[in-house]
């Protein structure tokens, strides 16, 4: 169940409530009985694993097993720079 934030409009304080998205909503300020608002804030979401923008796009270079950077290819025998075969 999602958590709704209210303002009341009398005293001006915020609360908090977890309610159904189809149940009934707060009406009135707990603290004063005053009239409250609904406040739309961002949502609470975390991305966790591979395949979201911070893990695989966020211009970090790619980093090889033992941890150090992969700048370059491995070079593999007999295919030095300068020598062609």
């Amino acid at each position: 169940m999602p958590l709704y934030e209210y303002k009341c409009l009398k005293c001006g304080r915020n609360t908090e409530k977890i309610e159904s998205v189809s149940g009934p909503h707060l009406k009135k300020c707990p603290h004063c009985g005053g009239k409250v608002e609904s406040v739309i804030t961002a949502p609470a979401i975390q991305f966790k694993g591979a395949g979201w923008y911070v893990n695989d796009y966020g211009g970090k270079k790619a980093t090889s097993g033992d941890g150090e950077k992969a700048d370059k290819p491995p070079v593999t025998e007999g295919t030095e720079a300068g020598n062609k075969d």
